[in-house]
Order: C-alpha cells, then sequence, then structure tokens
C-alpha cells in the first residue's frame, strides 16, 4: 500500500529520494522519511504528514550529503502515524537502516526474543523486528546477514536495506510485495513502482517472490533465498514521465478521466484486426469449461459484474463473481471444469492473489486482467490479457475500470466466436460497435459539460441512493462507490426491483437518487421506480441514452450518454458519474487524488 524507493550512484541521493517519494505519494500513506549514507555513518529524516513536510525538513538540516540511500512513505499498521514510527528504521547500534512494505506475521514473537536478548525497540512497527534481527545476525557478511534475517519472516514484505560498514551497497528483497529494479548509468535503483523512477529510467528488472537483489552503482546481482544466482531478463517501460504527471489538470482524476477515450483506444484498436478480435497468446479451449468465476475486489469486481452479464449473454455459460476477499475464506466447489477470470489494475492485490492461488490449487485454470505488465497476478496466472491503460496515479480508478470492462466485452466476444455461440451478423456489429467506442466516450464528455453545475447543486447531501437495472446496476455499483471514496458521502447502490423490499423507508424529500435508465427494455420499469422514489419527495439525477427524450419529464436533472451496442453501455455510462463523483468532492474540499484512509494498491489484507 505504502512506497519505498533506494537509490546508489554518483549524485547526491536524497534529492532523488525526494522526488521518488513525491511520485510514491498516491499509493497512499500518513509518513514519510529517508536514511542517507553520510560519511561513516546512516542519518535519517522522518516526518508524520505529507512528503513536502519531509522536503522542508530536508531544506532544513543540510547534513544529509550522500550517495546512497532509501526512502519510504508510510500507511499505518502497527503503531499509530508518527515521527518514531515513520520509516526507515536504524538497528540499535546504527549499524543497519531498512524500509519496509507489509506485514510481518511473526512479528510479535521474534520481538519478544529480542526484547528477553537486551534490544530495546523505539517504534511499535512490525519493521523494527527486521532491522533488529540484522544486527543480532550481522557477522561482516553482508549478503549472509540478509538472508538469515529473511528466513525468520513470516508474512509479506518488500524490503530495502543499507549496512554502514558497506558504502554505496543495498539489499532489496521481495515476498508477496511488488518490488522493482531500476537499470541506470552509473546508477541503480528499487522501488515499489516504476513511477518512482521513470523519470531516471526505463529499464526495469522485475523481482520475484523469493528473491534478493544486491544493488550497487555499477552492478546489480540477483540470487534466490539460498544464495543461488538468479537469471533475470530485463523490461523496457514505453511511457514516459509525462504519463504519470498532471499536464495542466487541477488532479489526477480529472486528467485520467479525459485520457479514458484514448486509453480505449489503446486496449481496443490493437486487437480487432479486419474485423476480428484477435488475443494474441491466449490459447483456450473454451469447450472444457463448464463454469466461469470471476473474482476481484472493489471497482475490479464492479468491472467483473459487468463481464458476468456480458459473457453470460453472449457464451451461453454459467457466471459467477466472488469478492476475492470473501472468495479465499470460502469452502467453495471448483475443479479443472472451471475458467476463473482475476481481474486487477495493479496486479498486486493481495486478496486476489490469494484467491488466484486457492482456484490454481483446486484445479481450475486462471485468466488474468491486468494493467500492470510483471505484476504477481500476471506472473501467477495460466492467461493474461492486458488493458493496457497506461499508468493510473489517482487512488480512484476510472481509466483502470472501463479498460477492464473492454477486455471482459472483447473477452466475451472472442469466447462466444470460440464456441459457435454468437451469429455472423451479431459479431460483426458488436466488433463494429465496439472500435467506436473510445469515439463513444469523448462524446459521452462533451455531452455531460454541466455536470460540473449538478455536483455543485447536489454536493451538500449526506446521503443518496444509485439505482438501475440489468447492467445498469452493475454501473450503480461503481458510480455510488466513486462517489463515496472520493467525497466520502454516504452512498449505497441497489437493484431498483429491490427498492420495495426494503430500501424505500429510507426514501424521504429532498433525498438524491441517482437512477441509471440506459437499459431500454426496462425502461419502463426504471420509470416506475423513479415515479415512486418521486412521490416520497425525492429528487431524481437519471442518466439515459441521449436518444431518450422521455426521461426530461420523469427526473429532475439528466445526464447523457451516446447510444451504442446494449452490451456495450457500462463502458460509458459510468464516465459521467465519474465526473460527478469528481466535482461533489471538490465542492466538498475533499483531497481527490488521496482520499483519506485509501490506498492505490492495496498489498495488505
Amino acid at each position: 500500500m505504502c512506497g519505498i524507493i533506494g537509490f546508489t550512484g554518483a549524485s547526491q541521493a536524497a534529492p532523488v529520494l525526494l522526488s521518488g517519494l513525491k511520485r510514491l505519494e498516491y499509493r497512499g500513506y500518513d509518513s514519510a522519511g529517508i536514511a542517507v549514507q553520510c560519511e561513516g555513518e546512516i542519518r535519517m529524516l522522518k516526518a508524520t504528514g505529507k512528503v513536502d513536510t519531509l522536503i522542508e525538513r530536508y531544506g532544513q538540516d543540510r547534513q544529509m550529503n550522500g550517495v546512497c540511500g532509501i526512502g519510504h512513505t508510510r500507511w499505518a499498521t502497527h503503531g499509530a502515524p508518527s515521527d518514531i514510527n515513520a520509516h526507515p528504521h536504524m538497528s540499535m547500534d546504527g549499524l543497519f537502516a531498512i524500509v519496509h512494505n507489509g506485514i510481518i506475521e511473526n512479528y510479535a514473537q521474534i520481538r519478544k526474543e529480542l526484547i528477553d536478548e537486551g534490544v530495546k525497540f523505539l517504534s511499535e512497527t512490525d519493521t523494527e523486528v527486521i532491522v533488529q534481527l540484522l544486527m543480532k545476525y550481522y557477522d561482516g557478511n553482508f549478503q549472509n546477514t540478509v538472508l538469515k534475517t529473511l528466513s525468520r519472516l513470516e508474512g509479506s514484505y518488500a524490503v530495502g536495506i543499507m549496512c554502514r560498514d558497506f558504502p554505496g551497497v543495498l539489499y532489496a528483497a521481495r515476498e508477496a510485495s511488488p518490488l522493482i529494479i531500476g537499470l541506470g548509468a552509473g546508477e541503480n535503483f528499487f522501488a515499489s513502482d516504476i513511477t518512482a523512477l521513470v523519470s531516471h529510467t526505463k529499464n526495469v528488472i522485475d523481482l520475484d517472490d523469493g528473491e534478493v537483489a544486491e544493488i550497487r552503482s555499477d552492478s546489480i546481482s540477483i540470487f534466490d533465498h539460498a544464495g543461488r544466482p538468479v537469471e533475470k531478463t530485463e523490461r523496457h517501460i514505453t511511457w514516459d514521465v509525462a504519463a504519470a504527471e498532471k499536464n495542466g489538470y487541477e488532479h489526477f482524476m480529472l486528467k485520467e478521466i479525459m485520457e479514458q477515450p484514448n486509453a480505449l483506444k489503446a486496449t481496443i484498436d490493437p486487437r480487432v484486426r479486419d474485423g476480428r478480435i484477435v488475443l494474441d497468446d491466449l490459447d483456450l479451449d473454451m469447450s472444457c469449461y463448464d463454469r466461469i468465476m470471476i473474482t476481484a475486489c472493489g471497482s475490479a469486481y464492479h468491472a467483473g459484474c459487468v463481464g458476468r452479464s456480458v459473457i453470460e449473454t453472449l457464451c451461453r455459460i454459467p457466471v459467477e463473481t466472488e469478492l476475492a476477499s470473501e472468495l479465499r475464506y470460502r469452502d467453495f466447489v471448483m475443479d479443472e471444469k472451471n475458467l476463473v477470470i482475476v481481474v486487477s489494475q495493479s496486479g498486486e492485490t493481495a486478496d486476489t492473489i490469494a484467491a488466484l492461488r486457492e482456484c490454481r490449487s483446486r484445479g481450475a485454470t486462471v485468466l488474468a486482467i491486468v494493467n500492470v505488465v510483471g505484476s504477481s497476478i500476471a506472473k501467477l496466472a495460466d492467461h493474461v490479457i492486458y488493458t493496457w491503460a497506461g499508468p493510473e496515479i489517482a487512488v480512484a480508478t476510472t481509466k483502470g475500470y472501463t479498460t477492464q470492462v473492454a477486455v471482459l466485452t472483447m473477452f466475451a466476444i472472442w469466447a462466444a466466436d470460440r464456441l459457435g455461440r454468437i451469429e455472423p451478423e451479431e459479431y460483426s456489429e458488436m466488433v463494429s460497435a465496439l472500435m467506436k467506442i473510445p469515439e463513444r466516450a469523448q462524446r459521452t464528455l462533451d455531452l455531460n459539460a454541466r455536470v460540473r453545475k449538478l455536483a455543485k447543486k447536489y454536493h451538500d447531501r449526506k446521503s443518496l441512493f444509485f439505482i438501475g437495472r440489468n447492467l445498469d446496476y452493475s454501473s450503480c455499483l461503481e458510480g455510488s462507490l466513486k462517489l463515496k471514496e472520493i467525497s466520502y458521502i454516504h452512498s449505497e447502490a441497489y437493484a431498483a426491483g429491490e427498492l420495495k423490499h426494503g430500501t424505500i423507508a429510507l426514501i424521504e424529500p429532498g433525498r438524491l437518487v441517482v437512477a441509471l435508465c440506459c437499459c431500454e427494455r426496462l425502461f419502463d420499469k426504471t420509470v416506475s421506480n423513479i415515479q415512486q422514489v418521486k412521490a416520497r419527495g425525492a429528487k431524481v439525477l437519471a442518466v439515459a441514452l441521449e436518444s431518450n427524450r422521455r426521461i426530461f419529464s420523469e427526473a429532475d436533472d439528466v445526464l447523457l450518454v451516446p447510444s451504442t451496442h446494449r452490451l456495450l453501455v457500462p463502458i460509458v455510462e459510468i464516465i459521467p458519474l465519474q465526473l460527478f463523483a469528481y466535482f461533489v468532492a471538490g465542492f466538498n474540499g475533499c483531497d481527490i487524488d488521496k482520499p483519506k484512509n485509501l490506498a492505490k494498491s492495496v498489498t495488505v489484507e
């Protein structure tokens, strides 16, 4: 969830570390710190709050001259946010300093053991046991000390380590938490995310679980926990630093909403050739499977809900959706006749990884839909389709979600064709409509110029509801989540047909109900629900197709979506709801890109 960075080279380390931490802010954090090797000692600087506070302290300190260091943005798990609990942490003898993402599950046992041996702990964190173990096991050999320490740890970690006795040398290790090595000219790096490094290098190595790297300014050595060398392949990042910057937008979220036409084009266009869906390297015999399960968390789960309806409609195979955080603890029935589709923007979602492993252990084939190349989920799955959405910095996903829905839809068309369950005319119609989706996304942005005014009108509501039917209901789930996660307004999504089964008791004069009415075959049913809530004094903001004029006589306000194939509507109808959430949060003075208590990649349970 938080971020780490390490640097060794010829330049001053502190400015490199601080700029990297600024780029990692989007991952979520409550404190930050750096440590630098300085003239025979390790010096640390830490601050609760924003990285800007740390930068201000660095400007006042002026005592951190050195060319090798580590940095961290912390999200509190063990111990409240404070300067003492912030990373890096240093051993009692000042010999080692470390940064760590993840959770050490056996830290209490190790902590008691070390306290009994006379070690004095300064912080409440689980992380500090790692650095004190390094001190305990140090025998003059840096590598041996690191390996012996790692052998004691249970849980997840991406850890960066430096030792006072080894100037210019860093160690980095990974277990169930993302970590990459950045390769420069006369300088090298490690980080939890490429966004921290892309201004310095586009050449990286992805560490896998159980791997350790020794990083010097002129060399990288990678080995396993037994000290055996591991051969790795470099990967080149294709996007540049501008993709991770705001480019004149006030927030990353608004930039990424506006990028959706191009992101969808990048996702769709390369996979349509001569009027056919082509999913390179996806060698699946769909006739082998009698059931599909889609599992994910958060917005990715909502994308899966759309995917369920589209796949079932086209492929005529039973499809289930299950929250990964629930699936991993269920005693569910699964075998080799099941195809499991896991969806994740980062590819590092801890619950989704655990669910994936459990499904594979029961014989299922796993297809991953992820954005990040080389991520854990991409490596663990049997097959992968990348969304190619580009970097997404805002915590609240936008283009990540719409490209996931687009990929699930392309997979549904491809699979239905493989199974012989889609007529040639419908196939051509859907592919043609899919190719026009980027233009439809742009049309959606153009149609909703007044969404800001509507957000201003409704931003002070304390609680509201989203209602819809069929695919509209799936979009309700995501629209509601977008609003609550960045504006902190209580919001719930309900299947419109369930109103009379309890929810309508909460409708009162002035209550805002957002009604999605883009499912044309059920439009009259949804209008009936609109009339029911209006009869009880609710205000209705509707989302409807551009061609639908009747909605203006039923709703108080309307957001419009261009017409497209009925199974593709969810890709575009979410866009005005993203904009509505964005502007509501802005009027409420919220920190839109970094909402409280949330992080971009949920890499712990």
